[in-house]
């Protein structure tokens, strides 16, 4: 895993508990799973992809840097960078949480990764954990050139405009194991017909809905 990492830990027991899933022992003893680890990671995550955006993006305003961030640091990234490291393989978890898809969780796998980053931090000081972010997320911040569009942000802005109702978003259905969700939910605005999205978590199929609904009213255009 260390190879992988791209890191050797001096105090193995921290890459250890980085990897501990809170199913894999007694829940009182929160100081052995990787829960406060991920916690301080997330933080640390922040700061360095904060810094890398200003270094790159320095002439881009508040606005389009938070869009940028928050796409960076979201759960759902770092569960990709999770897959690319193939954590998964390598938690500590209870049998039943394994069965169940635990090691594809990409919530769990997300936790893992951020915890990672702060068993680096706490091993080897900031600067092997900026190292270890400015490798598996300096091509994802290069990626986006554009600011990801926040479709929901956008169509509550033209609903306020027009002074309509807050938009509503319904849960229309939600399958697949626990591991491996898919949701559809519509959105309403006023009396118009509601427009559906579905993604793997309720607030992707919310951002897929309202993406669509900019689309149909042509309030954005395919090509924006």
């Amino acid at each position: 895993m260390c190879q992988r990492l791209g890191y050797d830990f001096n105090d193995q027991k921290l890459l250890a508990r980085a990897l501990t899933h809170s199913s894999a022992g007694d829940r009182r003893q929160v100081s052995k799973s990787n829960e406060r680890l991920e916690f301080l990671g997330d933080r640390v995550l922040g700061l360095v992809v904060a810094d890398m955006l200003l270094q790159t993006y320095g002439d881009s305003d508040e606005g389009d840097l938070a869009l940028r961030f928050n796409a960076l640091v979201r759960k759902e990234a770092c569960a990709e960078v999770a897959i690319e490291l193939d954590l998964g393989v390598a938690l500590f978890m209870s049998a039943g949480e394994a069965q169940s898809g635990g090691r594809t969780n990409r919530s769990i796998l997300g936790d893992a990764c951020e915890a990672v980053i702060a068993a680096i931090y706490l091993d080897g000081g900031f600067e092997q954990a900026r190292d270890f972010i400015e490798r598996f997320w300096r091509q994802r911040l290069v990626d986006l050139k554009k600011p990801p569009r926040d479709a929901k942000s956008a169509l509550q802005e033209w609903a306020q405009g027009l002074k309509l109702p807050t938009p509503q978003y319904v849960l229309v259905e939600r399958s697949g194991p626990d591991h491996a969700p898919s949701f559809i939910i519509s959105v309403e605005v006023d009396d118009r017909p509601p427009v559906s999205g579905s993604g793997s978590a309720k607030r992707n199929a919310e951002q897929a809905a309202a993406e669509a609904f900019l689309l149909r009213e042509e309030i954005w255009k395919e090509d924006d």
